[in-house]
């Protein structure tokens, strides 16, 4: 089939269109009339405040952004400063701790140190005793030993609970018994059983001690 024959079969059919761009139109008698209006812009227009509200959320949201980028920075800092901060006092801590107990092995170390001239003393006494029949002499070497003892004890800062004729005190002396006197001494140790020692402010043990009580006094007197 020839191009004239495919063209005259394609304009006897009667649904065969050709496509026109032309936005011409004609009427009836063959005159034109208006063109298509231009397809109108349909998005609606915005205000002068529409557009200034806008701008403002705009700028409200890259600087809450902002702040929030910064917040997680010094979130980020501050976790970092308490996990050093954390760190070092249990650093602190344990040197602490390792300097107290070396200072308390220490004062330990020295007080055994000082018993040890007590020990030496008691045994030459014992020593003595098996050579010296006297008894005068061991008498003589044990005070020594008491009061070298005494001595040990002071040079670590304990001292001795005073007793006879003080007032008694129930927080430093314990009562073993009484024994009547005048009404000047009611209430005063007369004599003590033990000593009483304390370290500082902390009692060790009390003194066992005699209280005095005032005699009755007799009918008519």
């Amino acid at each position: 089939m020839s191009e004239k024959d495919i063209l005259d079969e394609m304009l006897d059919d009667e649904n065969f269109k050709i496509p026109v761009n032309d936005k011409r139109r004609f009427n009836a008698d063959g005159e034109r009339v208006a063109d298509d209006p231009e397809p109108r812009n349909t998005e609606p227009v915005k205000s002068q405040l529409e557009r200034q509200l806008e701008e403002k959320l705009k700028a409200e949201t890259e600087r809450r952004e902002a702040a929030e980028s910064k917040l997680v920075g010094v979130q980020a800092k501050f976790e970092e400063a308490k996990a050093g901060l954390e760190k070092e006092t249990a650093e602190m801590r344990e040197r602490l701790k390792k300097s107290l107990e070396g200072k308390a092995k220490q004062e330990q170390f020295n007080f055994l140190e000082t018993l040890l001239p007590v020990l030496d003393n008691l045994n030459r006494a014992v020593a003595a005793s098996e050579s010296d029949p006297d008894i005068e002499h061991l008498r003589t070497g044990v005070i020594g030993t008491a009061r070298s003892f005494e001595q040990a004890l002071l040079s670590v800062g304990v001292e001795t609970v005073s007793s006879v004729g003080a007032v008694f005190d129930p927080e430093i002396h314990e009562a073993v018994d009484t024994t009547p006197v005048e009404a000047e001494d009611d209430g005063k140790i007369i004599a003590e059983y033990s000593k009483g020692y304390k370290l500082g402010d902390r009692l060790l043990r009390p003194a066992r001690v005699q209280v005095g009580k005032a005699k009755a006094q007799t009918a008519g007197e």
